[in-house]
């Protein structure tokens, strides 16, 4: 029998960072995918920054990112989490959940990978679908193989369905500045709103007062916004866009 050594530690070396259009944690979808319209690069660094190690990535839709929550770093851990998809208020192991406070503060997403570039010394890897934040470093890509990385079967109880999506609507001043902000940009509403359907406020302020106004930082701007109650169903709750600052 192999004997485990407990106390063994282990150095890995960012081979690249993410450039995204989430400046900061607030506001990022919690898994991949849930906003297809966000975009943002992967740039390698030395000496990992060679066309050579990404031959024949291009035959692949989709990639698989091993990252570190290098802004949820902490000296020590805790064995449960509050997972906001149950509120807030339960305690589940974290072993459970996909948290971003872990013994070892390292993630994994999938996603689309639009474009390879390996041109003046550099490898840029255009990705869309993502989930990390700006700056984020990377430790490994690996291609996403359909046969084997899709199980049909697979389940999860506690996260079974999709979280609920909300209406996002603007008003009338913020749809102005967004006419303005993509003259500059280019074309932003579909990210503001397949991130703000998800309702990214803390899970334990999301029945508290409506009048409290959230910002984003989304690419190149603050997006702000709060959560209203339909006159028709007072339970029925969308979010509404009141200013690109």
């Amino acid at each position: 029998m192999t004997k485990l050594n407990n106390d063994a530690e282990f150095q890995f070396q960012a081979i690249g960072y993410i450039q995204s259009c989430y400046k900061e944690k607030f506001g990022v979808p919690r898994q991949p995918g849930l906003a297809p319209a966000a975009t943002g690069q992967l740039r390698l660094v030395p000496p990992y920054n060679q066309a050579a190690a990404v031959r024949g990535l291009e035959h692949s839709s989709h990639i698989w990112l091993q990252f570190v929550f290098h802004q949820c770093l902490r000296q020590a851990w805790k064995p449960t989490v509050r997972p906001p998809r149950l509120g807030g208020n339960e305690r589940v192991g974290v072993f459970a959940t996909r948290s971003t406070f872990r013994p070892n503060a390292i993630g994994l997403s999938v996603v689309k990978l639009d474009q390879i570039d390996t041109e003046n010394n550099e490898v840029i890897l255009h990705l869309s679908g993502l989930d990390l934040v700006d700056g984020t470093p990377i430790l490994d890509i690996k291609p996403y193989i359909p046969y084997v990385d899709k199980v049909d079967e697979a389940h999860n109880t506690m996260a079974s369905d999709q979280p609920e999506i909300r209406a996002v609507r603007w008003t009338t001043p913020a749809l102005e500045e967004l006419k303005d902000y993509e003259q500059k940009h280019g074309v932003f509403k579909a990210l503001v709103e397949q991130v703000l359907q998800q309702d990214p406020r803390p899970a334990y302020k999301k029945n508290q007062d409506e009048e409290k106004v959230y910002g984003i930082h989304l690419g190149e701007a603050n997006v702000q916004f709060k959560a209203r109650a339909e006159e028709t169903d007072q339970e029925r709750i969308y979010i509404e866009v009141i200013a690109l600052k």
